[in-house]
């Protein structure tokens, strides 16, 4: 018999109905029977002491030891001497509603999808540590509410490590912890809609759950057309009315592209222009290997950029830690319109401070950086020996790649395949908004893929690529 890994021997909420319903110890039966038929008390789970049950109920110790007995009687309970009276009923629930059944998501054996670091490589002991440190030393007024915007000392030193290592010019003051670069995404959207804006731009092709997010927030998502030199902020002047545009200057998704020196100046003209703002999404720019570090977009005009990151790249999205810097003018709307937004809890905001400030963070990424670019470098050899008609591109930064495929092979037939062989690959066509495409290929991603793994994966993708050129034949 498994046993339940929650409410052992822990508190038992049953109702036991009016008191015209029978004697008391039939009804703490029904309860007891009702609530393991429906399945809320699950099988294997270990039922309080029939004196803290009873103690609980307001009734006697009798009426709960009689009940419990009868169940064991009945097949629903099961008493051992010494341990605890445990649920042992295995048969069918009642009819109804169905109480939710959680299910674990299988994970694929090869994970070339974008969007995760490597998970092997959390520090955790160094996390621990930081978290130990704050819980011991921190003092008890520290652990109430934060105030809007995240814990002071935390704000202070992003605002200097983010001038220091991507050239941003803020304070504190305008600095705002948030839990993601969607939730960021998502408070800056309230504030504009606040402003009047209907409207953001969005690179295409781009990263879908951040067009979800504006769109979830009431604006339209409007698309704008990508190439090799970043987003074509020359196209932004056939949207007529459009104050506000989503970018990655530093490294687009999925194309993996920089902004050209030219149309970053020109962009942040455009903004001046139509009084807008530009989000900057600077979500894996610690991360370059064949260029120099490009700085962030923020820093050439404060007035006009919200800069907007996570620690979902360089160590965790199970944190939920992330950051945005506003505009001075945009800080106070931010929190005003947004006093509900949920926080990181404190202890972990000052556990990232803690690594901020000891240098800890830093001594991450460079080991990181080292690390990701030798996997990059193991998985383009593969690619090439392998599929050497398929070129890759977008290579100099990031956590991802693309591959591009001959016009000849079915891309949404090669997904299936890779997943019915546990590889996890993505369409490079699921991240564009419009049905104008002229990018043929796949988004591999190789943050969370094992280094041991890479020529395996790369040989199941080269079978899933086979069965979609045949499918693309067949059809």
């Amino acid at each position: 018999m498994s046993v339940s890994r929650t409410n052992l021997a822990g508190d038992l909420l049953i109702d036991l109905g009016r008191q015209g319903d029978g004697p008391l110890h039939e009804r703490v039966k029904r309860a007891l029977r009702s609530a393991i038929r429906s399945g809320r008390v699950e099988v294997g789970t270990a039922l309080p002491p029939s004196r803290q049950l009873a103690g609980d109920l307001g009734c006697s110790r009798w009426a709960v030891t009689e009940a419990y007995g009868q169940l064991v009687a009945e097949g629903y309970l099961e008493a051992r001497r010494g341990s605890a009276t445990r649920v042992r009923w295995s048969g069918d629930r009642d009819g109804g509603a169905e109480r939710p059944v959680a299910r674990r998501v299988s994970e694929a054996r090869f994970d070339l999808a974008p969007g995760l670091p490597d998970l092997r490589a959390f520090p955790r002991r160094r996390w621990a540590d930081a978290v130990r440190a704050q819980v011991t030393n921190t003092a008890f007024t520290e652990l109430g509410y934060p105030p809007p915007g995240g814990h002071p000392r935390l704000r202070g030193l992003l605002a200097e490590y983010l001038g220091r290592s991507r050239g941003v010019s803020t304070t504190a003051q305008d600095v705002t912890v948030c839990l993601s670069v969607t939730d960021g995404v998502r408070r800056v959207c309230r504030a504009l809609r606040g402003q009047g804006v209907t409207a953001v731009g969005c690179e295409e092709p781009g990263w879908t759950r951040l067009r979800q997010v504006i769109r979830a927030a009431g604006l339209e998502p409007v698309p704008v057309r990508t190439d090799d030199g970043g987003l074509r902020v020359d196209d932004l002047a056939g949207h007529t009315g459009l104050r506000a545009v989503l970018a990655a200057p530093a490294h687009q998704f999925p194309l993996g592209t920089v902004l050209v020196p030219e149309r970053r100046a020109a962009l942040l003209d455009w903004a001046r222009r139509v009084d807008g703002v530009v989000l900057e999404d600077d979500y894996d720019a610690e991360f370059r290997y064949d260029r120099r570090p490009v700085a962030a977009l923020q820093g050439m005009d404060p007035s006009r950029v919200v800069l907007l990151k996570s620690l979902s790249k360089t160590l965790s999205p199970a944190l939920g830690i992330g950051w945005l810097v506003a505009p001075p003018r945009w800080t106070d709307t931010l929190h005003r319109t947004d006093q509900a937004a949920i926080q990181p809890p404190v202890l972990d905001q000052l556990a990232f401070a803690a690594l901020l400030e000891s240098g800890g963070y830093d001594r991450h990424l460079r080991a990181c950086r080292q690390r990701y670019r030798d996997r990059r470098d193991r998985l383009v050899r593969a690619l090439a020996a392998q599929l050497p008609d398929a070129p890759v591109s977008g290579i100099a930064a990031g956590l991802h790649l693309i591959l591009r495929l001959p016009a000849a092979v079915d891309t949404a037939a090669v997904v299936r395949s890779a997943a019915a062989r546990s590889l996890s690959v993505a369409d490079l066509a699921a991240y564009h908004a419009t049905e104008d495409r002229a990018d043929h290929g796949l988004v591999l991603g190789y943050g969370n893929l094992a280094d041991g793994m890479v020529e395996q994966a790369v040989g199941h993708l080269r079978a899933a690529i086979e069965e979609g050129r045949q499918s693309r034949a067949g059809g």
